[in-house]
């Protein structure tokens, strides 16, 4: 009788795996890839057909409240099936990463990965645990990847995979648990999607994004951000004619760039390091538009940045007399989370003792970056990181492991099931 159900438990565990993976594959065969400097969200009809292709998915599973609001947020409500008056929040989103093209996503699954590297497609590109030694602990696992040609689309793809399938098995066992919310939001990705979030329609004591790497990842502060705007205008003239004339833009950008610490920049910093970080620069003679990052998680260091960097600005344009040239606009991006968080604790303590009961140690780290969630908390509701099992995101060596998809699943679930 032992091994029959031990038998009948794998048969169970395999047929949830496969629904999982077939979710995950539905989903990434949608372009939903987010469009840099839209003004509008969504930025992209891809992600308008994947939210579309949802609402209907929660409909068939019988959840209620199912809304698909005109900026392309997805809402829905599984109510408790126990009674019970809390309410949990989970949320992932819909896009993809600018950085790389998600279109005609070609994945592949290799069963019990055996080390070494990873020949992506047919071409020459591989993935080395040379340059990524995480894979090293990825020994075993079953791992999906892509063809070279794209990313894989697990950021956040496998979240909405995870969210999905969550529900499902909630459903399906009829194990006690809390009422659950769930928002799929777009252009997570270049920061505008929350900017139209129907925070009428995700009432809830707190949530999670589903949008972590590796398994165990919980993540509860990211960075204060700001971005700076610079127009500098120049005279063009001549070359040969420039004397006491020209007033070169291009090169008065240069110039005002060596004003910044060349340590303190993303590829020199890590952990809880902030950072200046020049993320864009155009123009001509005439004209140059430059766009600078500031990020930091202390919040009196964030101010101190911020205040640098108008010194620097103030000093530059004094030594140049360029009052009427050189016009800098700082303007705050996203808060650390951190600080609504610490305000309710049950919050993280829950999402431990879930992953501590599925078997799975928790990694707090900080988020070098933003998500939803920091956005949400401006909006006064908790939200920590959980993990994806995706690894490499915003790239073509993007791949995700299925056992840690199957542990964000059973994390949800486990969450649902505590939050009683």
């Amino acid at each position: 009788m032992t091994h029959l159900l031990q038998h009948e438990a794998l048969q169970h565990r395999e047929k949830q795996r496969q629904q999982l993976l077939n979710r995950f594959f539905s989903y990434i065969a949608f372009d939903t890839q987010s469009k840099p400097d839209a003004q509008k969200s969504p930025s992209s009809i891809g992600q308008l057909r994947l939210a579309e292709h949802l609402v209907e998915e929660l409909e068939q599973l019988g959840l209620s409240e199912v809304k698909l609001s005109r900026h392309c947020v997805v809402t829905a409500l599984l109510p408790s099936n126990c009674g019970s008056k809390k309410t949990i929040g989970f949320i992932s989103h819909l896009d993809t990463s600018p950085q790389m093209s998600g279109k005609h996503v070609k994945a592949e699954l290799i069963q019990e990965y055996r080390g070494g590297d990873i020949a992506l497609g047919k071409g020459d590109d591989y993935i080395s645990p040379v340059d990524y030694p995480f894979l090293q602990q990825l020994v075993g696992d079953s791992l999906i990847v892509t063809d070279g040609n794209t990313l894989l689309g697990a950021d956040n793809k496998a979240g909405i995979a995870e969210i999905m399938t969550a529900l499902e098995q909630l459903i399906e066992s009829k194990v006690p648990h809390a009422n659950i919310r769930v928002a799929f939001t777009p252009d997570e990705e270049i920061g505008l999607g929350m900017d139209f979030f129907p925070i009428a329609d995700f009432i809830c004591d707190w949530a999670y994004t589903i949008d972590g790497g590796e398994a165990g990842e919980l993540q509860i502060e990211n960075f204060n951000a700001a971005g700076v705007d610079i127009v500098i205008q120049g005279h063009s003239a001549h070359p040969g004619d420039a004397k006491d004339k020209m007033v070169n833009a291009l090169a008065l950008a240069c110039d005002f760039h060596q004003y910044l610490p060349k340590n303190e920049v993303p590829e020199k910093t890590a952990e809880r390091q902030g950072f200046f970080h020049l993320d864009k620069i155009e123009g001509d003679i005439e004209q140059v538009r430059m766009h600078y990052l500031i990020r930091e998680f202390d919040a009196a260091q964030f101010k101190l940045r911020k205040q640098q960097f108008q010194q620097w600005a103030d000093q530059f344009m004094t030594k140049y007399d360029l009052q009427q040239r050189f016009h800098v606009e700082i303007s705050d991006s996203y808060q650390n989370m951190y600080e609504v968080i610490r305000k309710v604790p049950q919050s993280l303590e829950l999402a431990k003792m879930a992953m501590q009961e599925c078997g799975i140690t928790p990694l707090l780290k900080p988020i070098r970056g933003g998500t939803d969630g920091a956005k949400l908390a401006v909006m006064g509701i908790a939200c920590p990181n959980i993990f994806t099992g995706g690894y490499n995101f915003h790239s073509k060596y993007e791949l995700a492991s299925v056992q840690g998809m199957q542990s964000a699943v059973d994390v949800i679930v486990k969450i649902a099931v505590l939050a009683v």
